[in-house]
């Protein structure tokens, strides 16, 4: 494996950019201790605590980061809340377990997304994409595969498979998705073994050739609609500078 050649001082760099950027998500994980069924029957049923420590968590890191990442991060706050009922309220996806959108959840969703940019955008990364990029692949490989043997998880593995499809002509997307998926994967088991929402045994409820696990393996297939959206926005707002940037591409 490439990552394998990564001199040991650029290792530790990524690794220091990783924790920097990104791995709050993986502590924050515990923080759904907040919102579990556990919580709920012991001290309190509500979601104000949770809520607060992460639209405070997102106002933080939106004013430290750069001017283009806080716009992304406003319009996928936009985007968040609008996707979360249409998947969760409306289409049923999955459920929260107030049966509501938690505003911790769209919030999370954009805070999530702006490090996860930052983090691709890093000067060390870039230069080590192609070895980041393929260690991650294979993770999320082993890890939809290993859901598909053993939890039986066929609507996460198709996910997985249109992910990469999807990837297949975009080289550039490629570090940034991934790791959205091994981000998103964490906060999933984490969120769905603490009750904090749970998903049905088939795809949406109804597709039962689709067996799923709670959660699947490839949820963030939906981050491609975040990402889309909220890049189309930007550069709609910022036309003139984006033709000019790619006429020069195209030089």
């Amino acid at each position: 494996m490439r990552i394998l050649e990564v001199p040991k001082n650029d290792l530790k760099a990524i690794f220091y950019i990783f924790n920097r950027r990104i791995g709050i998500f993986i502590l924050f994980v515990f923080i759904f201790f907040l919102d579990s069924t556990y919580f709920a029957e012991n001290y309190t049923n509500s979601q104000l605590p949770i809520n607060i420590i992460m639209i405070l968590g997102f106002l933080v890191m939106y004013f430290r980061a750069n001017k283009r990442t806080k716009e992304l991060m406003f319009y996928a706050v936009i985007i968040g809340f609008g996707g979360e009922y249409l998947f969760s309220r409306a289409l049923d996806m999955y459920t929260y377990r107030l049966e509501n959108v938690p505003l911790y959840v769209p919030f999370g969703h954009a805070a999530l997304y702006g490090r996860i940019f930052m983090f691709s955008k890093a000067p060390i990364v870039k230069k080590h994409n192609k070895a980041i990029e393929e260690l991650f692949a294979v993770i999320i490989i082993l890890l939809a595969t290993i859901y598909l043997v053993f939890f039986k998880d066929v609507f996460g593995f198709v996910m997985t498979a249109i992910v990469f499809l999807l990837l297949w002509k975009r080289p550039k997307d490629r570090l940034f998705f991934f790791s959205m998926y091994l981000l998103v994967a964490i906060l999933e088991i984490g969120g769905t073994a603490f009750g904090c929402w749970q998903w049905p045994n088939t795809a949406f409820g109804v597709f039962i050739f689709l067996p799923s696990n709670n959660p699947p393996s490839g949820i963030s297939l939906f981050y491609f609609l975040l990402d889309i959206s909220c890049f189309f926005i930007y550069t709609q707002r910022h036309n003139v500078s984006w033709q000019r940037l790619k006429n020069i591409k195209n030089l």
